[in-house]
Protein backbone atom coordinates (compact mmCIF):
# COMPACT_ATOMS: atom_id res chain seq x y z
CA UNK A 1 0.00 0.00 0.00
CA UNK A 2 1.70 3.14 -0.83
CA UNK A 3 1.06 6.03 1.12
CA UNK A 4 -1.57 8.31 0.29
CA UNK A 5 -3.96 11.30 1.41
CA UNK A 6 -7.37 9.83 2.62
CA UNK A 7 -10.33 10.36 -0.01
CA UNK A 8 -12.48 11.17 2.81
CA UNK A 9 -10.16 13.90 3.85
CA UNK A 10 -10.36 15.30 0.10
CA UNK A 11 -14.00 15.14 0.27
CA UNK A 12 -13.81 17.15 3.95
CA UNK A 13 -11.76 19.94 2.57
CA UNK A 14 -13.93 20.74 0.28
CA UNK A 15 -16.42 20.95 2.97
CA UNK A 16 -14.46 23.51 5.16
CA UNK A 17 -14.13 20.72 7.63
CA UNK A 18 -10.50 20.94 8.42
CA UNK A 19 -8.93 23.94 10.03
CA UNK A 20 -5.32 24.95 10.61
CA UNK A 21 -6.32 25.46 14.44
CA UNK A 22 -7.63 21.66 14.72
CA UNK A 23 -5.45 19.26 16.86
CA UNK A 24 -4.19 16.83 14.09
CA UNK A 25 -2.87 13.39 15.64
CA UNK A 26 -0.10 10.46 13.93
CA UNK A 27 -0.61 7.05 15.42
CA UNK A 28 1.58 4.09 14.92
CA UNK A 29 0.36 0.87 13.29
CA UNK A 30 1.98 -2.77 12.64
CA UNK A 31 2.24 -4.68 9.88
CA UNK A 32 -1.21 -5.99 10.06
CA UNK A 33 -2.94 -2.89 9.74
CA UNK A 34 -5.87 -2.52 7.06
CA UNK A 35 -4.67 1.02 6.21
CA UNK A 36 -5.45 2.94 2.86
CA UNK A 37 -6.45 5.83 1.26
CA UNK A 38 -10.42 4.31 1.78
CA UNK A 39 -9.62 5.11 5.60
CA UNK A 40 -12.22 7.35 7.09
CA UNK A 41 -11.57 7.30 10.74
CA UNK A 42 -8.27 6.59 12.95
CA UNK A 43 -9.29 2.99 14.82
CA UNK A 44 -6.90 1.23 17.69
CA UNK A 45 -7.29 -2.02 15.89
CA UNK A 46 -3.53 -2.91 14.77
CA UNK A 47 -2.22 -0.38 16.34
CA UNK A 48 1.34 -1.04 17.85
CA UNK A 49 2.01 -1.55 21.21
CA UNK A 50 5.32 -0.96 23.78
CA UNK A 51 7.13 0.96 25.90
CA UNK A 52 6.78 4.87 25.32
CA UNK A 53 3.80 4.44 23.39
CA UNK A 54 0.16 5.83 24.29
CA UNK A 55 -2.66 4.95 22.15
CA UNK A 56 -3.41 7.43 19.66
CA UNK A 57 -0.11 8.90 18.87
CA UNK A 58 1.24 12.51 18.99
CA UNK A 59 -0.54 15.39 18.65
CA UNK A 60 1.55 17.20 15.53
CA UNK A 61 3.14 20.45 16.18
CA UNK A 62 3.84 23.67 14.34
CA UNK A 63 0.83 23.38 11.42
CA UNK A 64 2.36 26.15 8.36
CA UNK A 65 0.05 26.03 5.02
CA UNK A 66 1.70 27.44 2.11
CA UNK A 67 1.83 27.41 -1.98
CA UNK A 68 3.90 27.35 -5.21
CA UNK A 69 2.96 27.51 -8.45
CA UNK A 70 -0.27 25.33 -8.43
CA UNK A 71 0.60 23.36 -5.74
CA UNK A 72 -0.92 23.83 -2.14
CA UNK A 73 0.84 22.13 0.86
CA UNK A 74 0.15 21.65 4.72
CA UNK A 75 3.54 20.89 6.80
CA UNK A 76 4.13 20.20 10.39
CA UNK A 77 7.60 21.50 11.30
CA UNK A 78 8.33 19.79 14.42
CA UNK A 79 9.11 15.66 13.55
CA UNK A 80 7.32 13.42 15.92
CA UNK A 81 8.92 11.30 18.31
CA UNK A 82 8.61 8.70 21.29
CA UNK A 83 11.90 8.89 23.28
CA UNK A 84 12.54 5.67 25.42
CA UNK A 85 10.32 3.54 23.05
CA UNK A 86 10.45 0.00 22.07
CA UNK A 87 7.86 -0.45 19.27
CA UNK A 88 7.54 -1.70 15.60
CA UNK A 89 5.87 0.11 13.41
CA UNK A 90 5.30 -0.23 9.55
CA UNK A 91 2.49 2.38 8.81
CA UNK A 92 1.60 5.72 10.22
CA UNK A 93 -2.06 7.80 9.95
CA UNK A 94 -2.54 11.47 10.32
CA UNK A 95 -5.50 12.57 11.94
CA UNK A 96 -7.71 15.24 13.05
CA UNK A 97 -8.86 15.20 16.32
CA UNK A 98 -11.06 17.84 16.74
CA UNK A 99 -13.21 16.54 14.14
CA UNK A 100 -14.01 13.36 15.32
CA UNK A 101 -11.30 11.57 14.35
CA UNK A 102 -11.24 12.12 10.78
CA UNK A 103 -8.46 10.31 8.79
CA UNK A 104 -6.18 12.79 6.99
CA UNK A 105 -3.46 10.58 4.98
CA UNK A 106 -1.73 7.14 5.93
CA UNK A 107 2.25 6.83 5.61
CA UNK A 108 3.81 3.47 4.53
CA UNK A 109 7.37 3.40 6.04
CA UNK A 110 7.79 0.74 3.16
CA UNK A 111 8.96 -2.24 5.99
CA UNK A 112 9.16 -2.45 9.75
CA UNK A 113 10.56 0.01 11.68
CA UNK A 114 12.11 -0.16 14.88
CA UNK A 115 13.29 1.32 18.34
CA UNK A 116 14.66 -0.39 21.42
CA UNK A 117 14.77 1.51 24.64
CA UNK A 118 15.76 4.51 22.10
CA UNK A 119 13.54 7.15 20.06
CA UNK A 120 11.41 6.70 17.64
CA UNK A 121 11.53 9.58 15.14
CA UNK A 122 9.62 10.15 12.13
CA UNK A 123 11.64 12.81 9.52
CA UNK A 124 8.58 14.28 7.98
CA UNK A 125 10.03 15.85 4.66
CA UNK A 126 10.53 19.37 3.82
CA UNK A 127 7.57 22.11 3.53
CA UNK A 128 7.52 22.82 0.25
CA UNK A 129 5.47 22.37 -2.82
CA UNK A 130 8.04 19.26 -4.23
CA UNK A 131 8.37 17.24 -0.66
CA UNK A 132 5.38 18.08 2.07
CA UNK A 133 3.82 15.26 3.65
CA UNK A 134 0.42 16.64 2.19
CA UNK A 135 0.23 18.08 -1.09
CA UNK A 136 -2.80 19.11 -3.16
CA UNK A 137 -1.85 20.21 -7.09
CA UNK A 138 -4.86 21.60 -9.07
CA UNK A 139 -5.08 21.23 -12.89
Amino acid sequence: MPSALCTSYLKELLEGLHQSTDVYKIALYTASASLSEATAAYSATSEVAGAGYSAGGLSLEEYTSGSSGKTAFIDWTTDPSWPASTITARYALIYNSSRSNKAVAVIDFGSNKSSTNGTFTIELPAGNSSNAIIRITGP
